[in-house]
């Protein structure tokens, strides 16, 4: 007489912790990709202690070689960048446009300058990008 019983045992995945895995994977991802800088033009940035936020309407990017872009467009003279930049600062209406401005640390003053004079001509803010990390 067998009294003992059979016990089966049958191989189960638990998908109950996979779900979580995947909702915070997919929130990192999703956090890393809005903090990624869109910006691809290569600069070094001159250093400061403060920093400001503002909500970026456009950024005017100028590199090493005293060439200037609107976003990842370039563009040749002032004529061409105030066109370039009309319908970016009318885009949003609702608030303030707002110019951000990054330079490298070599190009003379001049050229930031007379882009800043261009933001004050369109009725925008304008406003320089610097590296907080300073030393």
């Amino acid at each position: 007489m067998n009294i003992r019983r059979k016990l089966k045992s049958h191989a189960e995945v638990h998908t109950g912790p996979l779900n979580d895995i995947l909702f915070i994977l997919l929130l990192f991802f999703l956090i890393a990709a809005t903090l990624a800088n869109p910006n691809v033009i290569k600069l070094s940035q001159p250093k400061a202690k403060s920093d400001t936020k503002a909500k970026q309407t456009v950024v005017v990017s100028i590199d090493a070689n005293k060439t200037y872009f609107v976003g990842t467009n370039r563009v040749d003279g002032d004529s061409a960048m105030k066109a370039a930049l009309i319908p970016l600062l009318q885009r949003d209406s609702l608030q303030e446009p707002t110019i951000v401005i990054n330079a490298d640390k070599s190009v003379p003053l001049e050229y930031v300058v007379g882009v800043m004079r261009l933001g004050q001509q369109l009725n925008a803010r304008t406003v320089l990008s610097v590296d907080r990390n300073a030393q």
